[in-house]
C-alpha cells in the first residue's frame, strides 16, 4: 500500500512538472508602454488576469522608446511577442530580420489632436497657414500626420512652419512660451492638459483610419511558441472588449500603471472608445487587419522619409494566430 501511495505521489509530481515545463512564462515588449495610449489594453489584461486566463504566463511588460528599440529588444532579448509601429517593422523585415506581423492592434490615430492656447486666433485648420506647427521628431508619426493634415486642405509644408520640439509634453511647454502656435498632441498628454488648451482639429474628424501599431512575432516564436502567441492575442482582445464596455474601470487601471490622475485616465479611455459617427473601424482593434489603413500609414511615412519601399503584405502577415472570426480583413 505504501509503495502504491509513493508511486501515485511520484506520478502526480511528475505530471505537474511536465505541465509546468509546457507553460510559457516570459515578458512581452510594447512600444511606449506606460506612456502612450496604444499599450493601455496590456495594463488591463495584466490587472484583470486575462493573460493567465488564456494560458499565457506573461511575467511583465517591457516598455521601449519607439519602434527600433522595440524590435531590438524583441530580437535581442529572445522574446516572442512585441507591439511596434508599422513602418519600423516593415523596414526590419525587408532588412532580413525574421519577423512576422500577426495582428493589427491600433487601427487609427484617434489619440491625436491639434491644440492651441484658448485665446489663439487660430480657429480652424485653414488658419494654420503661416504658423508654427509643432511635432515630436523627424520621421515621427506626428510629423507624418502634419503632412497629411495640410494635404486635406490643399496646403504643403511650405505653407506652414513645421517645428521639431522633441516630445508631446515638450510641445505643451513650447506652446505656453510661444515657441509654437499649434501643438500636435496625443492622449494621455492631451487629456492631462485639456483644461488649459483648446482643440482646433481632431484626427478622427479629419484623417482616415491609419494603422498605428501592430502585433509582431519572431519566426522562432511562431515555430516553437504558437500557443503562447495565440493566448497573448486572446488576452489582449478580451482587454480591448473590456475597455469598450467598462471604460471607467479600465481608466482606473490605466491610471495606476501610467501614473495618471484617475480622472485624466478615464477621460483618455473615453476619448478613444467613443467612435466617431459613421465610423466602423475602432481605435483599439482586436487583431483584425485593415490593409487600407496599413497602406495609408505607409504612404504617410513615405512623405517624411521614414520608409521608401512597397511592402508585400501577404508575405509579411500571418493571420493564423487570430481567432477564426478575426481572420477576414476589414
Amino acid at each position: 500500500m505504501m509503495r502504491m501511495r509513493r508511486g501515485l505521489t511520484f506520478g502526480a509530481a511528475f505530471a505537474a512538472l511536465v505541465f509546468a515545463s509546457n507553460v510559457r512564462a516570459e515578458q512581452i515588449v510594447v512600444s511606449n508602454y506606460g506612456v502612450a495610449a496604444n499599450g493601455m489594453p496590456y495594463a488591463v489584461a495584466m490587472e484583470k488576469g486575462f493573460f493567465k486566463e488564456e494560458g499565457a504566463d506573461v511575467t511583465g511588460i517591457l516598455s521601449s522608446n519607439g519602434g527600433g528599440t522595440t524590435i531590438r529588444n524583441l530580437l535581442g532579448g529572445n522574446l516572442s511577442y512585441g507591439e511596434v509601429d508599422l513602418a519600423g517593422t516593415v523596414t526590419a523585415i525587408e532588412q532580413g530580420n525574421d519577423l512576422h506581423i500577426i495582428s493589427d492592434n491600433v487601427l487609427t490615430v484617434g489619440e491625436f489632436v491639434w491644440a492651441v492656447k484658448p485665446k489663439s486666433p487660430i480657429k480652424a485648420l485653414a488658419d494654420f497657414k503661416g504658423h508654427k506647427i509643432g511635432y515630436t521628431n523627424p520621421r515621427s508619426t506626428s510629423q507624418a500626420l502634419n503632412v497629411l493634415l495640410m494635404q486635406t486642405i490643399g496646403l504643403t509644408q511650405a505653407d506652414v512652419t513645421p517645428t521639431k520640439v522633441g516630445g508631446f509634453g515638450e510641445q505643451v511647454v513650447a506652446l505656453d512660451i510661444g515657441a509654437i502656435d499649434v501643438a500636435t498632441l496625443a492622449d494621455p498628454v492631451w487629456s492631462k492638459n485639456s483644461a488649459k488648451l483648446r482643440i482646433v482639429v481632431r484626427a478622427t474628424d479629419t484623417l482616415p483610419p491609419l494603422c498605428n501599431v501592430i502585433g509582431v512575432a519572431t519566426g522562432k516564436a511562431i515555430a516553437e511558441h504558437g500557443d503562447f502567441l495565440r493566448a497573448v492575442l486572446r488576452a489582449r482582445r478580451k482587454a480591448v472588449e473590456f475597455m469598450y464596455s467598462h471604460p471607467d474601470e479600465a481608466g482606473d487601471i490605466v491610471a495606476k500603471v501610467y501614473d495618471l490622475d484617475p480622472t485624466i485616465a478615464r477621460q483618455a479611455v473615453h476619448n478613444l472608445t467613443a467612435m466617431a459617427p459613421g465610423t466602423t473601424i475602432p481605435y483599439w482593434g482586436t487583431g483584425r487587419f485593415d490593409i487600407k489603413g496599413m497602406d495609408g500609414m505607409i504612404a504617410a511615412q513615405r512623405s517624411v522619409g521614414a520608409y521608401s519601399g512597397a511592402p508585400n503584405w501577404e508575405k509579411m502577415i500571418d493571420r493564423s494566430f487570430l481567432a477564426d472570426d478575426l481572420r477576414k480583413d476589414y
